[in-house]
């Protein structure tokens, strides 16, 4: 979510479409929104309430600076992972024959 509020802030609704988008299964609100919260408590997002045009007022999400280093800081361990992930995954696998042999 936090690279999600790096592009731009959101609310929850939109943060749950734009996750399927991405290939996500829906996420439900009982496991979006305390995690929202999470993020809010540690000081990497902050909340903003907007009135909305189709119902009752929209709490939008956006990143702190100490989010915006976060995401730096998650998106390098990711390119270490997935470094390593990749040496790993595409080493040749050994035959039927030779595993056995």
């Amino acid at each position: 979510m936090l690279c999600l509020l790096a592009e731009r802030r959101d609310y929850g609704r939109g943060l749950v479409e734009r996750l399927v988008g991405a290939g996500f299964d829906e996420v439900p609100g009982g496991t979006l929104y305390p995690a929202l919260l999470r993020l809010e408590k540690q000081g990497l997002v902050r909340t903003e309430r907007e009135a909305s045009v189709s119902g009752p007022p929209r709490k939008y999400y956006e990143l702190t600076e100490d989010g915006r280093t976060a995401v730096l800081e998650r998106q390098q361990a990711w390119q270490q992972f997935r470094s390593a992930m990749d040496g790993v995954v595409s080493s040749p696998v050994a035959s039927v024959e030779e595993a056995g042999s």
